[in-house]
């Protein structure tokens, strides 16, 4: 499955999810209705006497009835009818006139107890659903923060670059490479420094908000290649959509867990009711119901949750061709029982997010683990160590400025002397968004090794990245402009700014500009440590740069639209926003985006528009929609205007937007790096991640999409 089908799984497993849910709530309420019919008809049995569970029936305690013999019993008198004579009674006198009071049986009938109490179960039902509904609710709200808040809920601590140590460093190093090979940006880190065992974990709604979290001993017991095998599982769970869907389970399942609390309470309530008994046993029924929600829960992560830890595993050995460094983690945490537990008190509510298990289930793990046996996944992982035997990627360590841009030898079969390159095909574009492969991650390795050591500092402290961003966008090939630049920036800047800024832009001025939009990647992380109104300033700064020329350029606005769509305040509900089902309701949008990439890659009005029909005859339902026979015109605000409308589109939708894009850049099966630049930004702000392309000499190739 690409990308995008990943994405539609995930909301297809939200739906399961919210069915089991419904079902664990039903189970629960019938549960609950039963505890306390039974608590009531104790409480009842307890307080009435044997005989007070009988009725009579139409029978006063005595009646009056004359003496004269001529007047007959009523017999429709059921007390009359059925009442014994005395054989030893003497008939009344025919003459009497006199009357005497006769007692009578009463007919008694035994009252019917009934489980079934309609106004009883419909008060516990809606009680047990607000309850449920509530506790849930309160928690969705409280992680609409995004994955740092489940990072800081359980002890972790966040992992800053000038105060890291040297297993930090590494940690942060393996996650930036990472990152930069699958086109997102890097992720928060977080240590859990109060965790010997062996365990990490990915948490957050998006790529965008997403956080890495990892024990203690993860850092101390792993080597490197072990510890890039458990980041690269995680990031399996940040690109393949796992991620919501685990923040979601955190959410829903919580509700649950109040029902035990409830329980606790009524307890503690109990020496206020004078049936002190009765509460007590109703206490206890709702603490085991509570606990059977607990399980119910735990049913419902190990459902979901077991075979995305597999798919997990595959990504991570896709990623790195290595499947020795996560089968060697996984060795580890094996060979000790405990190794792997997170002691956090929290660790229950997040059990299903960690790389191994996090809790203790004793004899029932097969039902209620979140994760497959260590066993089963060893196993797999040694049948990969045969698929790949061989074929760990090698590159060069100075291969970002020659003629051999990276040695790729086990794609084609060549060898590392004598690379052998192919060429991309928009399918293959398709395929390798939200994924990994050796080749991006060996590039993002070099890149990170070969970058100055002035800007390896610049991009981990606030003042470095700031002058970073600012060197990217001063001109290169225009003094005059260069100097307006400088001048406006002296204006709104301190001096120390402006320092940094000179100082770096010699060393930006000399990348290779494949590293340019990669950097911005790097500074994401230190700067979205500073405030809205910080980043405000940053952003009309960069405006301000932008129009020094009077114009802005493509890679001017290609910056600014990638680094404002990382730095955006996270609000969940965006997230969960879905506008557009069919192309017909943003086909102006489409044909606009893909104008703008058809004048971009080509020159000359007929490769334009014959760029600009590639791409639109792409477009599911083209054939019943209206194409221009030119182009229409954009300009950088439109262009910025129509792809915020198509980022509200259905996963399905915007996998078709993609590849359009992709035919339209790959007609000749080379990209520019104005077109890769562009097709880039325009793929990370509909929010799918897109490595970066791959190069040979001077041409821009899609290597490895």
């Amino acid at each position: 499955m690409n990308f995008f089908e990943h994405q539609d799984q995930a909301r297809n497993n939200t739906r399961k999810l919210i069915l089991l849910f419904g079902l664990s709530l039903l189970f629960i309420i019938v549960t609950v209705y039963l505890a306390a019919v039974v608590t009531l008809s104790s409480s009842f049995k307890g307080s009435k006497s044997r005989s007070s569970r009988y009725v009579a029936i139409d029978c006063p305690q005595s009646r009056t009835y004359s003496t004269d013999p001529g007047v007959r019993p009523n017999m429709n008198d059921p007390a009359e009818r059925f009442r014994p004579r005395d054989p030893n009674s003497v008939s009344p006198s025919p003459t009497s006139l006199s009357s005497t009071r006769v007692p009578c049986t009463p007919v008694v009938k035994k009252a019917a107890f009934s489980w079934w109490d309609p106004s009883l179960f419909f008060t516990i039902g809606t009680g047990t659903i607000v309850l449920v509904g509530l506790g849930s609710l309160y928690k969705i709200q409280t992680l609409k923060a995004g994955g740092s808040v489940i990072a800081q809920e359980m002890g972790g601590r966040l992992l800053l670059s000038e105060m890291a140590h040297p297993e930090e460093r590494q940690l942060l190093n393996v996650v930036e490479e990472m990152a930069i090979a699958a086109g997102i940006p890097v992720p928060a880190v977080y240590v859990m420094d109060g965790e010997q065992g062996i365990n990490a974990f990915a948490a957050g709604f998006t790529p965008k908000d997403a956080v890495i979290g990892v024990t203690r001993g993860t850092l101390e017991q792993l080597s490197r290649d072990e510890l890039q095998g458990v980041i690269g599982h995680e990031f399996s769970h940040i690109l393949n959509g796992d991620m919501r869907l685990n923040i979601r389970l955190i959410g829903v399942l919580h509700g649950l867990l109040l029902i035990y609390i409830t329980g606790r309470i009524v307890i503690d309530w109990r020496s206020r009711d004078e049936k002190g008994n009765a509460m007590l046993a109703f206490g206890i029924a709702l603490m085991v119901v509570g606990s059977l929600g607990l399980l119910c829960g735990r049913l419902i992560k190990s459902a979901i949750s077991r075979q995305r830890e597999f798919l997990a595993d595959a990504s991570a050995v896709q990623f790195t061709r290595n499947p020795a460094g996560i089968a060697g983690a996984l060795a580890k945490i094996a060979s000790h029982h405990d190794s792997s537990f997170v002691r956090t008190p929290t660790a229950e509510s997040n059990s299903h997010m960690f790389f191994g298990s996090a809790l203790r289930f004793g004899f029932f793990e097969d039902l209620f683990a979140t994760h497959p046996p260590l066993a089963q996944r060893i196993r797999r992982l040694d049948a990969s160590k045969r698929q790949y035997a061989g074929q760990t990627p090698r590159f060069a360590s100075s291969s970002l400025d020659g003629q051999e841009s990276l040695t790729m030898g086990f794609a084609s079969g060549g060898s590392a002397s004598q690379p052998s390159h192919i060429q991309a095909n928009p399918a293959q574009v398709i395929e390798q968004i939200g994924t990994v492969t050796p080749e991006h991650y060996a590039y993002a390795k070099a890149l990170l090794g070969q970058l100055p050591e002035s800007l390896q500092s610049g991009i981990r402290e606030p003042q470095g990245a700031i002058a970073i961003v600012y060197g990217l966008l001063l001109d290169t090939q225009n003094p005059q402009v260069r100097t307006k630049q400088l001048e406006w920036l002296k204006q709104v800047e301190p001096a120390d700014v402006i320092e940094k800024t000179l100082a770096l832009s010699t060393d930006i001025d000399a990348l290779d500009p494949r590293s340019r939009l990669p950097l911005v990647d790097l500074t994401v992380p230190i700067l979205r440590q500073r405030d809205t109104d910080q980043h405000q300033r940053l952003f009309k700064c960069i405006q301000g740069l932008a129009n020094a020329d009077g114009r802005w350029s493509l890679s001017e606005f290609v910056l600014y639209a990638v680094l404002r769509h990382r730095l955006q305040p996270f609000n969940a509900k965006n997230t969960q926003t879905t506008e557009f089902t069919m192309i017909g309701q943003i086909w102006s949008d489409c044909l606009l985006l893909l104008s703008s990439l058809a004048q971009v890659g080509q020159t000359g009005a007929d490769a334009i528009a014959y760029a600009f029909r590639s791409g639109v005859y792409r477009l599911p339902g083209a054939g019943q929609e209206t194409v221009p026979d030119v182009p229409p015109t954009s300009n950088m605000k439109t262009l910025k205007h129509s792809l915020d409308r198509l980022n509200l589109a259905t996963p399905k939708l915007k996998q078709a937007i993609v590849d359009a894009c992709a035919h339209t850049v790959l007609l000749d099966n080379k990209v520019t790096v104005q077109e890769a630049e562009l097709l880039w930004a325009i793929v990370i702000l509909l929010d799918c991640p897109m490595p970066p392309f791959l190069t040979t000499g001077s041409k821009m190739l899609a290597k490895g999409l």
